[in-house]
């Protein structure tokens, strides 16, 4: 056999497994069960509208809290990591290290629990949301800034320098709007990541008005004893970051055309 015979045989026997399988799977599988499991359409329809008007508009202001946060903090970080003073890139140093390291359920936990126990103070629970979410995704965000300051050509900075600037507002003006337009792909995976974390909300002790999507889908289940609520959990899930994964792939192919 040639060699371009030899690829197709393998194609065709690889395409031959797939089907074999989808046919095994849909001639053993119990339809019935499974319809009743996942797509019980009266369970579905009890979901309506508080998935949308609360489970879903939560997990949207859950994400976009914790993104503000972390990214403002994540700048800071940035520049501190880039600072001449020594001081400073310790400091950003150590905290990028710990939040990378610690899981985000312990920060939930502690912001949620262990800070109201030590000092006997309260946290709404939506400004807890934003520091979990955003100290743990600052500290991801910081990284992608600062790659994306370095990688803003010097020859920029001195011309800016040349025109009278001073660093800090050549650093404002010139390097860091660059700079985002280089991170903006990466920035938006963090994001879809921050979206998906939200689901640790969960620890907190919600009231039904400050449920999220898994929260609800969660509560739903041991309510009807499907998984029907679960799956539609999910679909708002990906209807949240499927367009935001769409996105990144147009922000990639845009940066990767500009350069």
């Amino acid at each position: 056999m040639t060699r371009r015979n030899r690829t197709l045989a393998v194609r065709t026997a690889q395409y031959a497994v797939l089907l074999i399988v989808v046919l095994v799977f849909a001639l053993a599988a119990d339809w019935g069960e499974l319809r009743r499991a996942f797509f019980d359409i009266e369970v579905a329809k009890e979901q309506f509208p508080d998935v949308v008007t609360t489970a879903l508009v939560n997990t949207v202001v859950y994400t976009v809290l914790g993104f503000t946060f972390g990214l403002a903090l994540g700048l800071l970080l940035a520049l501190m990591r880039l600072s001449q003073v020594l001081a400073y890139r310790w400091l950003a140093v150590a905290y990028i290290e710990f939040f990378r390291g610690v899981p985000a359920l312990l920060v939930f936990i502690s912001l949620g629990f262990g800070v109201p126990l030590a000092f006997q103070v309260s946290i709404n629970q939506y400004v807890t949301v934003m520091l979990a979410l955003g100290l743990v995704g600052a500290a991801y965000m910081a990284e992608t800034i600062r790659a994306g300051i370095q990688a803003v050509p010097r020859g920029q900075t001195e011309a800016a320098r040349s025109l009278g600037m001073s660093p800090a507002r050549a650093m404002a003006s010139i390097v860091i709007p660059q700079a985002f337009r280089i991170v903006l792909p990466p920035l938006a995976n963090e994001l879809i990541l921050l979206t998906k974390d939200s689901s640790l909300v969960y620890l907190l002790g919600l009231s039904m008005d400050q449920y999220e999507l898994a929260k609800f889908g969660r509560d739903a289940l041991n309510q009807h004893r499907s998984l029907t609520p679960i799956l539609i959990a999910g679909l708002f899930y990906l209807a949240i970051t499927l367009p935001l994964g769409h996105l990144v792939r147009r922000l990639e192919a845009r940066t990767a055309k500009a350069r």
